[in-house]
């Protein structure tokens, strides 16, 4: 019994723990985990969603965002060599502990910007939503700015003109072969941000020394020396789960529901990775 006690522990710390304590990124095991995890936490989020009655708007989705930025630069505040976070609390802003910290801290926020809608203190829930994120996201880059300096203003710009610019570029082909599913707006904002994550990966490890802690992306880019096989990765997945969702889901309200929230998550997917990998090379951490 005692045997088999040490054999889970050994493996719990290994394919678990170890990667948290040492920021060491991802195996097979803990990928195929946080992915079941992501999984179920979707449907219950949208559980959530529906008993505040809330609706996987365009506009909702776009108030989400700064919470992004805000988790996001959050995370590069724990990469910081200053050291503001030690362990444990370090252990908190690490992946996937920091997406339920950010979760968490979100989802509040929400409740407060609804209530205070219902008492009639504010006009439009989403606006307070959105304002609570984009005071957290200036106050964390406020902090960051403080402690560090800006090495790399070349790589926000790379960035945004190579994630823009290749979007556009996508748009233009779609439009000429006249594909609603590939130029509705949301479906381009989650092509946009993982094209800027994408762009991030390549800059990083083609140019800047950095690595990928992924097992796919990392196994490809061993595979063909070059960050830039994340481009084609981003497309082609992003083609093929985009086509799914928007051929495959109901009409009725719900199914649509179910649909703009998996979306948003895609979303969050590529926009959360492709902001911390920019800040955190930008301020050379």
């Amino acid at each position: 019994m005692s045997f088999s006690i040490d054999k889970i522990s050994q493996f719990i710390n290994t394919y678990y723990l170890n990667p948290i304590r040492g920021d060491e990124g991802y195996n097979i095991v803990n990928t195929f985990t946080w992915a079941m995890v992501l999984g179920i936490c979707i449907f219950g989020v949208f559980r959530l969603l529906e008993k505040l009655e809330v609706k996987l708007t365009p506009r909702f989705i776009v108030s989400v965002l700064p919470f992004v930025l805000a988790g996001s630069s959050l995370r590069v505040l724990e990469d910081s060599p200053a050291g503001i976070f030690q362990p444990p609390y370090s252990y908190l802003l690490i992946t996937p502990n920091i997406y339920f910290l950010v979760f968490a801290i979100t989802v509040g926020c929400l409740w407060i910007s609804i209530q205070l809608h219902k008492a009639g203190l504010v006009k439009d829930f989403h606006l307070t939503f959105a304002g609570f994120g984009i005071i957290w996201f200036f106050i964390n880059l406020i902090v960051l700015l403080y402690l560090e300096n800006i090495v790399a203003l070349y790589v926000p710009l790379f960035v945004l003109v190579a994630g823009t610019g290749l979007t556009l570029t996508f748009y233009l082909v779609a439009r000429h072969f006249k594909s609603s599913i590939f130029t509705d707006p949301l479906n381009l904002s989650i092509l946009m941000a993982h094209l800027m994550d994408a762009s991030s990966t390549y800059i990083g490890i083609d140019k800047l020394g950095y690595f990928e802690k992924h097992v796919v992306p990392s196994y490809l880019i061993d595979l063909t020396g070059t960050a830039l096989v994340m481009y084609p990765l981003k497309l082609i997945i992003f083609i093929g789960v985009i086509y799914v969702l928007d051929t495959q889901f109901e009409d009725d309200e719900r199914s649509l529901n179910l649909k703009e929230l998996i979306k948003m998550v895609i979303l969050i997917l590529g926009l959360s990775p492709a902001t911390r990998n920019t800040v955190r090379m930008m301020l050379g951490i």
